[in-house]
């Protein structure tokens, strides 16, 4: 019989999920750069960059293998 670790899958996908936000946070820091005028985008990038901060939270809450696969960045 096969035995799933589920607490084991839930940090594979965070360290997954992680892999795949770094780049796009690092590029969200290029665009806070280029708009440090635009109060509007500013917050627009900030809220962008805290809904990748939070992906892994989803994770803790997900219980079966198919959500853990499922779950995506975007």
């Amino acid at each position: 019989m096969i035995k799933i670790d589920i607490p084991k899958g839930k940090d594979i996908t965070k360290d997954r999920l992680r892999a795949e936000r770094t780049p796009l946070l690092q590029a969200l820091d290029i665009e806070v750069m280029k708009n440090l005028s635009n109060a509007t985008k500013l917050v627009e990038i900030e809220a962008e960059k805290q809904r990748l901060r939070d992906i892994t939270l989803i994770v803790d809450t997900l219980t079966t293998v198919e959500e853990l696969k499922n779950v995506s960045i975007s």
